[in-house]
C-alpha cells in the first residue's frame, strides 16, 4: 500500500524533471527579450508638434534679448548678445537650434520606427535630424560630439501595487534617454547656448487626447555647468498623425 503514493511521487519527480530544461529555457527567453519585443507601450508613427505655450520662442526667431525663462549663466548671456544668423551660415553652423537639446522644441514633424531590435529612431523633418536611442547601452559611445550626441535609453513601467499578483498586467510606461556628447548648440533659435557639457535627460510618455487620438509628451531636462545656473526644463507635445502624407522634410535654417 506505501508503494503506489512512492511511486506517483517519483513519476511525478521525473516529469518534473523532464520539464526543467523547457521552464528554464522560456525564463531565459523572457529575460532575453529585446527592448523592442518587450515594449510595454508603442511610440511608432507620424507625429505633428502641438505647441500651446512659448508661441514666441518656437514659431518664430525672439529678438536677441529675449531670454525669458532660462536661467542663463552671465557667460552665456554674453554669446547670446553676439549671436548672429549669417555669421553661423557662413560658418556651417546653421543646424545649431537643431541640435539633440532643443530639436523636440522645433515646430514640425517625427517619424518614430525601431531601427533594429534594440535601437529607437526619431526622423525629424524639421533639419532632417536622426535621433538613435541606445537600449542596454553604456552612457556614452567613443567618438566626438554630434548634434545629436549619443543617448542611452530605458523603459520606465509602472510599479505594481499591493497585493496585485503575477498574472496583473502592468499597463503603460515610458522612456527615459539620456544624451551626452552633444555639439555646443542653441536652446533658442535666438543664440542662447548649451556647451559641450550639456547632459539633456528626457522622458517620453503618451497620453489620451481629448476626442479621440494620441498625444507624445516629452518632457526635458537640461543641465550645463557652464551655461545654465540651474536645469533648464520644458515640456513639448506632439499629436499623432494617421501616417506621413503631411511629411516635409527641410534642411537647417539660421533663421525663419
Amino acid at each position: 500500500m506505501t508503494r503506489q503514493p512512492v511511486l506517483i511521487v517519483v513519476v511525478a519527480a521525473l516529469v518534473a524533471i523532464g520539464r526543467l530544461p523547457q521552464v528554464q529555457a522560456q525564463d531565459r527567453g523572457n529575460a532575453a527579450a529585446t527592448p523592442r519585443a518587450s515594449a510595454p507601450i508603442d511610440f511608432t508613427g507620424y507625429w505633428v508638434a502641438f505647441v500651446t505655450e512659448d508661441w514666441r520662442y518656437r514659431m518664430v526667431t525672439p529678438p536677441k534679448g529675449d531670454y525669458d525663462g532660462v536661467p542663463m549663466t552671465a557667460e552665456a548671456r554674453q554669446i547670446a548678445e553676439s549671436w548672429d544668423a549669417a555669421a553661423d551660415e557662413a560658418a556651417g553652423n546653421q543646424c545649431r537650434s537643431y541640435g539633440a537639446a532643443a530639436i523636440m522644441r522645433v515646430p514640425g514633424r517625427l517619424h518614430i520606427t525601431w531601427e533594429d531590435d534594440r535601437t529607437l529612431r526619431i526622423d525629424t523633418d524639421a533639419g532632417t535630424q536622426t535621433r538613435l536611442f541606445h537600449f542596454d547601452a553604456p552612457p556614452a559611445a567613443p567618438g566626438g560630439p554630434t548634434w545629436q550626441g549619443f543617448s542611452s535609453a530605458q523603459w520606465e513601467r509602472p510599479a505594481r501595487g499591493r497585493g496585485a499578483g503575477p498574472e496583473t498586467s502592468m499597463a503603460g510606461g515610458s522612456i527615459k534617454v539620456v544624451t551626452r556628447m552633444m555639439r555646443a548648440g542653441y536652446l533658442r533659435r535666438n543664440g542662447v547656448p548649451y556647451s559641450e557639457n550639456a547632459e539633456l535627460t528626457e522622458y517620453f510618455e503618451l497620453s489620451p487626447y481629448p476626442g479621440g487620438g494620441q498625444l507624445l509628451v516629452v518632457t526635458a531636462v537640461v543641465e550645463d555647468p557652464r551655461y545654465l545656473r540651474q536645469p533648464f526644463i520644458v515640456s513639448s507635445q506632439f499629436k499623432k498623425e494617421a501616417d506621413g502624407s503631411r511629411w516635409d522634410p527641410t534642411q537647417c535654417s539660421a533663421r525663419w
